[in-house]
């Protein structure tokens, strides 16, 4: 017979939207539980083993998935711990822009306006960025949205390379702008701006993760439990289909029910989406509250592309090189319409390329990836109904997907080649990437006013069934152009004060 667990909050997942949701949940006294699939990430010395996190994926824990338009699987870029991805995300935590929540005509289709706007969610970003003890500079980015407060903590400083790299960007016509970023810099803080944050989980716990700043926050509250190793399999509702009633999961191969007056999912915009279709019974036949037929469409990811300046007589002798973006490009371009968001990455190594191009010898990647400066460009993916989330016959994840907006994101690219050559990299090499990176999944259980065309109303309630939330990327109705995980914990952090989850 299976344990039963009992709470009036139960959450799936504890990555951004799951974690900083108990977080708020805990300090408004709610009793929660979080149930996680995985365990807390070591912490130990292959954390920081460029080695062993890029060419062995030694913290990639998820199962494969399968492209449709092959029929082979794939390892997706998916981390099942206490965390969630953002135990090896970047650590950029930046604002949507305010015209991002609105509807806008791309030249390829369409970006879709959500139930709430910036004005909205304004508060809980300033909460968010708290939480997470974000760093930055005010004023520096022309796209930047309005402010009712200044950043928690000034922005990272620049190391001598990149500063003089945003000067020779400014000399040229360019707006740099300091990166809005979650590592610990404070006075007495435990960050060591090492070469191992962005891709890597920090062994320093100077990350702000949603593990440190989400789950450790909530679970000191005492309102909070946290159970790992759980695995929901499926939610069962009540004979009507009106409301959840359990969770049918297993834990450490043992089987669990988790009883709850509401039930949050919080597993990732895949497995979320996942879970419900799982779920589906008499009731709700295509998937829970699935009324729409919109569960799993409009899966969006981020047009991606990995972009290497060098300058074959200069050494780049920088530690922590993710301090500085540019957005000349992201509301409009000479091109007529919007391209996206450029960002430095963490400084690239040579295992960590050679993790991508195994036949290039390493003394050559280490002597170009000395000589190098490394940047990361996203465009924004449009919501297409074709591109979705379904399950094999064995109940497996089914991935179907084609790039949108990808005459926009060539653009970005071009632009972006053409102003490094005039501030004097000569060679400039770059790849875009394809379905197994996955970057900033999101859109497949979309939040509107209408239950005929979304999936959840404003507050990520679904529209079918009165007692079920989803609290991560899953909500979102298009994918905007920068980083997703402030405006996801943003959104939490809104749903626990405005969302009456216990009604």
């Amino acid at each position: 017979m299976a344990e039963v667990l009992e709470a009036e909050v139960a959450i799936i997942g504890s990555g951004m939207g799951g974690g900083t949701l108990a977080r708020a949940l805990g300090e408004k006294g709610i009793e929660t539980v979080v149930l996680e699939r995985g365990t807390r990430l070591p912490r130990e010395a292959d954390n920081w083993n460029p080695e062993r996190v890029f060419v062995d994926h030694a913290y990639r824990n998820s199962e494969a998935w399968e492209d449709a338009s092959t029929g082979q699987p794939f390892p997706p870029g998916v981390h099942y711990w206490v965390g969630g991805n953002t135990k090896v995300y970047g650590a950029s935590l930046a604002r949507f822009r305010e015209r991002d929540f609105e509807a806008f005509e791309h030249p390829e289709g369409q970006s879709s306006a959500w139930p709430f706007r910036y004005a909205d969610l304004e508060p809980y970003y300033a909460i968010a960025e708290r939480w997470y003890g974000v760093h930055g500079t005010p004023g520096e980015d022309p796209t930047e949205p309005w402010r009712s407060s200044g950043y928690p903590y000034p922005a990272l400083p620049h190391e001598p390379y990149v500063e003089e790299l945003v000067g020779r960007l400014r000399a040229a016509g360019s707006r740099p702008y300091s990166m809005a970023m979650a590592v610990d810099l404070r006075e007495g803080g435990r960050c060591i701006r090492c070469a191992t944050c962005d891709g890597f989980p920090c062994r320093v716990e100077a990350k702000g993760d949603a593990e440190m700043c989400g789950i450790n926050p909530a679970l000191e509250t005492g309102h909070v439990r946290l159970e790992t190793s759980t695995r929901v399999k499926r939610l069962r509702t009540d004979a009507g289909g009106s409301r959840v009633i359990a969770a049918d999961a297993e834990r450490d191969g043992a089987p669990l029910e988790i009883r709850a007056k509401t039930f949050v999912i919080s597993a990732g915009a895949v497995n979320s989406a996942a879970l419900l279709l799982r779920s589906s019974n008499d009731e709700h036949p295509n998937g829970l509250g699935n009324s729409s037929g919109l569960v799993g469409r409009r899966y969006m990811v981020h047009n991606c592309t990995f972009m290497i300046a060098i300058d074959p007589w200069r050494r780049n002798r920088t530690s922590f090189q993710k301090t500085a973006g540019i957005n000349d490009w992201y509301l409009d371009s000479d091109l007529g319409r919007p391209l996206g968001n450029v960002q430095l990455l963490g400084k690239l190594q040579a295992p960590m390329v050679r993790a991508a191009r195994p036949y290039i010898p390493t003394p050559l990647l280490a002597a170009a990836t000395r000589r190098s400066v490394d940047w990361y460009l996203e465009s924004e993916d449009l919501a297409d109904s074709e591109n979705r989330v379904t399950l094999t016959t064995r109940g497996e994840i089914r991935i179907h997907w084609r790039p949108t907006n990808t005459g926009a994101h060539r653009g970005l690219i071009a632009h972006m080649r053409d102003l490094l050559k005039r501030i004097g990299f000569p060679v400039v090499l770059h790849e875009t990437m394809g379905i197994a990176t996955n970057s900033h999944m999101c859109g497949t259980v979309a939040a509107g006013d209408d239950p005929r065309n979304s999936v959840l109303d404003g507050y990520c309630r679904s529209h079918d069934v009165e007692n079920l939330f989803v609290v991560d990327a899953s909500h979102f109705p298009s994918s905007a152009a920068v980083n997703p995980a402030l405006t996801i914990a943003a959104q939490a952090i809104r749903v626990a004060h405005e969302g009456d989850l216990l009604r």
